[in-house]
């Protein structure tokens, strides 16, 4: 049975049709730090195409980091990884392309057929500590080897991402909304915030090979600030996997680095584990059945249009998880598939485009504008907040009509920013703390270029620490900007220099909807109670400065060792 149609997603209408000269032929996905196209190269090859978004494209240092990453990753060669064959840092938007590999990942394969074999977890063992041996002598640590970032080729697995981890060298980074590492596959140093080696990746590797074998992550599922306890302070439960492979599992899963195998003996012990009933001769068949029958790719497109790359795959339909480098599961679940299930695993829901994301935001906000001024006008009295509802809602009101009878005067509508609502929605696009703005509706004007982002990565807060947002840094005293406090039980973020509004809705909130979100009654503690993983976080300072934080780990269970991570993007106000 031929899935192209639900592996290679068609070209949108914002999708690049040519990326360097390189022709797109379909979409495979998106992550963190951008979009992901199949192409070819001048010979025919598939070839996966990561292109970076443009809101990090603006920002120098991340070019920078991003160049020196590129640049250790053209020394991996390796027989079990995704080789990068081209790139540009310096490109806009910057770019780079892998060899295409044709396979589920693991994450997938497991979903779809429960626990692997144990000649197939030895093989699975032996070519992704081959990969590691591969990344490791080009000086990249991986940071993130998990399931997802395993591919099941026919010949054999494909360790993938190594391309998008930092060097060696380099400073720790991320980017709004991603982060380095997955709770359930980190190290217990990761987990801690120590030094990240080479051996952090042998241990992510046991993990991926338990959760082979297993068919769950070995340290369980929930909450990743309680994952992430259990990795720093209990041993791993072993009982639950096959014999033979408890003896390897558990010299890779030590808590000290030192003490750990080395990819070079994994692959020793794994090969030999093989040999002793014949498992090298029957390896390649059993292999072959869980990675399936390969995907049939589009072929090249023709140098004859735009509409040519659109025609080169199936109409709008399913869309596979990931299934090539540095892709996030994309897609919706075929009726005809029984359980939900995919062709490689459960598939999730296919996000909106951006139009449609403005549409739900505006009707999110005008149907929360509706509710706040109908309370308004049964209490008459109000509360406080109903009070500050009713004052943005009359700010709006009036920055819609000023700029309504601008544009009647002057005969030229308004230039609206990006995910901005038309000005006569202005008046009900913000109506309440966190309710999300379309438009400039709290503050400032929607007109004009936002200033470049600094993306700081993930920085974590405690009670002895705080956050400089001039840095982007983590200062070791409570003198920066912002600050964690979980006094009389009830974590928050304070600050003397900066207020807070939670932001509730779709993410990906831009500078404008910081901007105008911050604008009004926002305030200087904010409390941590309803905040997860994924929630966004807009601050303002004194000096005009915005920035948007995003959540990655909040622990608060233990008031005497909380913290919360969060991933930074800060866009400094202009100088007069």
């Amino acid at each position: 049975m031929n899935h192209t149609a639900e592996v290679f997603q068609p070209l949108q209408d914002d999708d690049p049709r040519t990326v360097a000269g390189y022709r797109l032929a379909a979409r495979l996905g998106a992550g963190g730090m951008g979009r992901v196209y199949l192409s070819h190269t001048r010979g025919g090859r598939p070839v996966a195409i990561k292109v970076v978004r443009s809101e990090l494209a603006d920002d120098p240092t991340f070019r920078r980091r991003f160049g020196r990453e590129i640049k250790a990753a053209r020394r991996v060669k390796g027989a079990y990884t995704a080789e990068l064959i081209d790139a540009d840092p310096d490109g806009t938007p910057p770019w780079l392309a892998t060899l295409y590999v044709p396979g589920p990942p693991l994450s997938a394969a497991v979903a779809r057929r429960g626990p692997l074999p144990v000649p197939a977890v030895l093989w699975l063992m032996a070519g992704v500590a081959e990969a590691l041996q591969a990344i490791h002598d080009a000086g990249i640590v991986h940071r993130d080897l998990k399931p997802a970032n395993v591919l099941l080729a026919a010949d054999g697995p494909r360790v993938i991402d190594f391309g998008i981890s930092l060097a060696t060298d380099s400073t720790a980074h991320t980017v709004t909304g991603t982060t380095i590492g997955t709770p359930q596959y980190m190290a217990p140093e990761q987990a801690s915030g120590s030094d990240v080696t080479a051996a952090t990746d042998v241990f992510s590797l046991g993990q991926t090979a338990a959760f082979a074998a297993l068919g769950k992550p070995l340290y369980g599922d929930g909450p990743a600030a309680t994952v992430l306890y259990r990795i720093v302070h209990s041993e791993p439960d072993l009982s639950g996997l096959p014999e033979r492979l408890r003896g390897l599992l558990g010299r890779c899963l030590a808590a000290d680095p030192e003490e750990r195998a080395t990819p070079t003996e994994i692959v020793e012990w794994c090969r030999r584990e093989l040999g002793r009933d014949g498992g090298e001769e029957a390896g390649p068949a059993v292999w072959r059945e869980i990675a399936g029958p390969p995907v049939a790719v589009p072929p090249p497109v023709a140098a004859t249009g735009p509409a040519t790359a659109a025609a080169a795959v199936a109409a709008p339909g399913p869309t596979a998880v990931h299934t090539a480098p540095w892709t996030a599961p994309q897609g919706a679940v075929p009726a005809s598939w029984p359980g939900g299930a995919g062709p490689w695993g459960p598939t999730v829901p296919q996000r909106p485009g951006p139009e449609e994301r403005k549409r739900r935001r505006r009707r999110a906000a005008l149907i929360t504008a509706a509710a706040v001024v109908a309370c308004g006008l049964v209490i008459a009295a109000g509360t406080a907040l109903l009070d500050a509802a009713g004052r943005n809602f009359d700010r709006a009101r009036d920055a819609a009509a000023s700029a309504a009878a601008s544009e009647s005067a002057s005969g030229t509508p308004r230039p609206q920013a990006k995910g901005s609502a038309p000005a006569g929605e202005a008046a009900a696009s913000s109506t309440g703390p966190g309710a999300r703005s379309s438009a400039g509706a709290t503050g400032g004007s929607a007109v004009g270029t936002p200033p470049r982002a600094h993306a700081h990565g993930a920085l974590l807060v405690n009670a002895d620490n705080s956050i400089s947002l001039t840095e982007g840094t983590m200062r070791k005293d409570r003198k920066g900007d912002v600050r964690f406090d979980c006094a009389n039980a009830s974590c928050a973020l304070e600050s003397d220099t900066s207020v807070f509004t939670m932001l509730f809705g779709d993410p990906g909130a831009t500078y404008e909807e910081c901007r105008d979100m911050t604008g009004g009654d926002a305030v200087h503690r904010l409390p941590l109670a309803a905040a997860s993983a994924g929630q966004e976080i807009c601050v303002r300072r004194d000096n005009g400065d915005i920035a948007l934080f995003v959540v990655q780990v909040k622990s608060t269970a233990l008031p005497e060792a909380a913290f919360i991570t969060m991933d930074t993007t800060v866009w400094p106000a202009e100088k007069n």
